[in-house]
Order: structure tokens, then C-alpha cells, then sequence
């Protein structure tokens, strides 16, 4: 095990680690502790709550794993004690949170699908329970139709060239039959209450104006029609047990060269909100939410143009984003201009091989801190799992896509988007609320409050060197420090 601090600090930190810890892992596959007396920690008192942490260092020599011993808050040192303080304070509070997760893709459940009963059924438990050592997914984005990493491209009503089916009477779940919805329902026997959000890459190829998967737009004449698949596919999913959160109106819809995929312009997602779905979703009386954009954050416009007309607003419930593009702050724009809508983080990838240090810092600060701290209630990577060769994919469709787990047959590896989702979604659970939080140089933070009264706060180091630091809330203080690079999810 590679020394986890160049540095150590004194004991008037609070909380000494040595260069190898004696850890208690949160996973059987987790590398060993080493054999040591070096660490050294302070335990609560009566005089203060004490706080867990969870680490993970960009070597991986600590992969999510608890530390020993707790952070004991005690009264406030003198405010002329040097060194930074990340204060938290339960009067400012923000948004709700909905849940932290990824995309099961058609692929990851035909992965996981093939797996072997009991192998697949640990999995699952390790990655949607939320006790012992399971780190609690509690959302998931689903591809209505196919997403560019299924096998092949289908909707749920394909016809042979030069057909169309206004009524719908072809419609099926028949291709999500095979894998998906088996594996869906058994995340939902482990977690009923998950969310799930629906996006479509492209309508039915009959809809659009080119009769391809690839690119084309809409027809006019198919918005109530497209309206009602929408509609079909939200109740024939209830019929199957699965409960649709929300819907996005499109994936990416200024991105027309994946496969699949449909050009949706803001106007044009406006006109088929207020004249077609949003009227069909109420006809039916579907509690389900209309999301718009779904797409980069270089692009606030799109989203404010629909929300700038009362037609359509009115059936939206918000506006999600990607990070391929653009700047995190776009969200608050977003927010700060329609404050009564929701804000959503539902897609980031990360390119294969991956590269640890960088992804695990990048994503922490940009997605999990960053996008909460600008109102999101979801952050969402992308593809849950892919083989070894990033397989399933569509002809055309992403071929460097990093599932956040590698399956090769029942061989589990797990990749830095587990960990990147793991620090949040274990402890920031639904219904927890994003409170306010001082942020230190080279210390981004994010703090919430839990249903449950606990605090979570989740901190990334992002000195090239160690760093010591206290954690304040109501006039008490606990000492800890963090390697380079590291993240910690801290938790009393």
C-alpha cells in the first residue's frame, strides 16, 4: 500500500493518519488493511457529536473506505487559530435532493442480465441497498426506446418502410421485455422507492422527417401522436410495476449525429409541449414530470425559451443539463431566472481507459459539489456498466463510454464513476437538503442535511499537498485532514 500522506500533522490537529492505515473497508473486494499502531484518533465526548469519514485517495490506496476511530466535535477554537474552517449552517437551506445515481442503459441490463442469478442479485444489493456495505443508488435514467448503448436501435413501434401508426396500435415494451424490465424489477424488490427518469433518443423513424434513426426532426403532424407514445409508455411501465418519475422531452436534441438521435430545437420542444404532451399528460392524468433540454450547459437559452412561455411552462417541472459543454454555473442561471422550477443533473461520461486522480477530482468538484451547489437535485453519470471493449453499443454509437462497473461474465470491476456516485448516494439520501457551507481555498464542499438529522459533507483536497483543516457547525469544531486529491464524505 502506497503512503497515503507526505506530511503528518500535529497532534493539536485533532486527528493524526499515518502512511498506512488500519482501515475497516466498505467492500469485501476492497484491498486489506495494513498492520499498524501509527494511526492515531479522537473519539467523541460528551461535549459534542463525532463524525465518520470515508475516504478515497486518487493512488487507491483507500477506496470509499471508513476510517477508524471518530472526529470529535468540541467547542470552537479561538477564531485567531490559523488554518481553514468549513463552517456549515443549517439555517441556509437550498434544494431537495431527488438522488444520486446513473443510466441503465439497455446494454448495462443485458450485462447484467447475462450475469449469473446469484452473482447478479450481490451486485445489485451492493449498489441499490443502503445498509452494511451497499452504497445506495437511489436513481437511475432509463432510455425510452434505445439509447446509443443498446445492441441495436429500436422504439417501441417500428414499422417497415413507408408505414405510419398514428393510433399506436403496434406500440410495445416487447424489446425492454428481454433484459431490462427483468432487471428493473429486481432493483425495485431492493428499492422500491428509486426514481426513474425516462429520455428518448429519437421517436418512432416513421415520425421523423428524414425515416431515420439518425438525426431528422419531428413532424408536425405526429406531435399528438408522439404525445401519446409518450403517454403509452409511462402507463404500460406502470403496468409492469415500474413507476416513471419524470420524462425528458429529448436527449441532447441539439446533438443530431449520435445513433440515435432527433434535432428538437427550443422552440420547436416548446410548440410540441404546449400544443401535444403536456395536454396529453393531463388528459391522462399522469403525475409523471416534463423535463426540458437534457443537454449541455453551454446552452442556458434553450432552456429559458421554453420556460419564457407560460403555454408550455406551465406543464414543465424543469431543466436538466449535461457538462460536455458549457459551465456548472449555468445551472443557477437556469435556477435564479424561474427559481419555482427544478434543476437536474442527468448525464456525464467518462472516457475508457479512465484515468483515476483526474476523474475522481473532476467529477467531485464539477458534478457532485458543483452541480448541487447550483441547485441540482440529481447528478447522474452516464452508462452503469459496459464489457471490457465498452460493449453494447449501436452502429455509430459510443465505443470509449466507461461504464461505472466493467462486466466481463460474472467478473465485477469497479471504475471511478462507482466511487465518484458512492460518496453522495449512500448518506445524501432522498429527501435530504443541500445546506449552506463556507468553502476554504482548494476545498470545495458541499453540505446536506438528511431526513434523518444527520449531516453529510462530502470535501475534495485539491492541493497538490496535503491538507489540515476543521469542520464547524453551531460553535463546535472537529479536526481532520485529507491527502492530495482525496475526497471525503464525513458523516455525524
Amino acid at each position: 500500500m502506497s503512503t497515503l500522506f507526505s506530511v503528518r500533522f500535529t497532534a493539536s490537529a485533532g486527528w493524526l493518519l499515518g502512511a498506512a492505515l488500519a482501515v475497516a473497508p466498505l467492500h469485501s473486494h476492497a484491498q486489506k488493511p495494513a498492520k499498524t499502531g501509527a494511526a492515531k484518533t479522537t473519539q467523541a465526548t460528551k461535549d459534542g457529536n463525532a463524525a465518520t469519514l470515508w475516504l478515497t485517495t486518487p493512488d487507491k490506496a483507500q477506496l470509499l473506505r471508513q476510517q477508524p476511530g471518530k472526529l470529535a466535535f468540541k467547542p470552537a477554537a479561538a477564531k485567531t487559530v490559523a488554518g481553514p474552517v468549513i463552517e456549515l449552517n443549517d439555517a441556509q437551506q437550498y434544494q431537495s435532493i431527488d438522488g444520486f445515481g446513473y443510466c441503465l442503459t439497455g446494454g448495462s441490463a443485458e450485462l447484467l442480465h447475462r450475469m449469473g442469478a446469484a452473482e447478479r442479485a450481490k451486485l445489485l444489493r451492493e449498489l441499490f441497498a443502503t445498509d452494511a456495505a451497499n452504497i445506495g443508488v437511489s436513481y437511475l435514467r432509463l432510455s425510452i426506446g434505445a439509447s446509443d448503448l443498446d445492441a441495436q436501435v429500436f422504439s417501441y413501434d417500428d414499422l417497415p418502410a413507408g408505414q405510419t401508426d398514428p393510433e399506436l396500435k403496434q406500440f410495445s415494451l416487447a424489446p425492454d421485455k428481454q433484459h431490462l424490465l427483468p432487471v428493473l424489477k429486481e432493483i425495485l424488490a431492493i428499492n422500491p422507492r428509486i426514481k426513474l427518469l425516462g429520455s428518448p433518443w429519437s421517436p418512432p423513424t416513421w415520425m421523423k422527417t428524414n425515416g431515420e434513426s439518425k438525426g431528422g426532426s419531428l413532424k408536425p403532424e405526429f406531435y399528438d401522436a408522439y404525445a401519446r407514445y409518450f403517454v403509452k409508455y409511462v402507463q404500460d411501465m406502470a403496468a409492469e410495476g415500474v413507476r416513471i418519475d419524470a420524462i425528458t422531452v429529448q436527449n441532447e436534441p441539439l446533438h443530431p449525429g449520435n445513433n440515435p438521435s432527433l434535432l428538437m430545437p427550443a422552440e420547436q420542444q416548446a410548440e410540441f409541449i404546449k400544443q401535444a404532451l403536456g395536454p396529453a399528460f393531463k388528459a391522462a392524468r399522469l403525475d409523471t414530470k416534463i423535463i426540458v433540454y437534457d443537454h449541455n450547459c453551454d446552452k442556458p437559452e434553450y432552456p429559458l425559451t421554453i420556460l419564457k412561455d407560460p403555454e408550455a411552462a406551465q406543464y414543465v417541472d424543469g431543466s436538466a443539463f449535461h457538462m460536455y459543454a458549457g459551465q456548472i454555473e449555468a445551472l443557477s442561471q437556469v435556477h435564479d431566472a424561474f427559481p419555482q422550477k427544478n434543476v437536474y443533473f442527468t448525464e456525464q461520461w467518462i472516457g475508457a481507459p479512465g484515468k483515476f486522480p483526474g476523474d475522481l477530482a473532476w467529477h467531485v468538484r464539477t458534478l457532485i459539489i458543483g452541480a448541487t451547489r447550483n441547485w441540482a437535485r440529481t447528478v447522474l453519470e452516464w452508462n452503469l456498466a459496459a464489457d471490457p471493449q465498452q460493449n453494447p453499443h449501436t452502429p455509430g454509437g459510443c465505443t470509449e463510454c466507461l461504464g461505472a462497473l466493467t462486466l466481463d461474465g460474472n467478473a465485477v470491476t469497479r471504475n471511478p464513476a462507482y466511487y465518484i456516485i458512492g460518496h453522495a448516494s449512500k448518506w445524501a439520501r432522498p429527501g435530504s437538503v443541500r445546506i449552506g457551507s463556507t468553502t476554504p481555498d482548494k476545498l470545495p464542499n458541499v453540505a446536506f442535511r438528511t431526513p434523518a438529522g444527520q449531516h453529510v459533507l462530502i470535501v475534495l483536497n485539491d492541493a497538490a499537498a496535503a491538507q489540515a483543516f476543521r469542520i464547524r457547525l453551531g460553535g463546535r469544531d472537529a479536526a481532520t485532514q485529507l491527502p492530495a486529491g482525496a475526497v471525503g464524505t464525513y458523516v455525524w
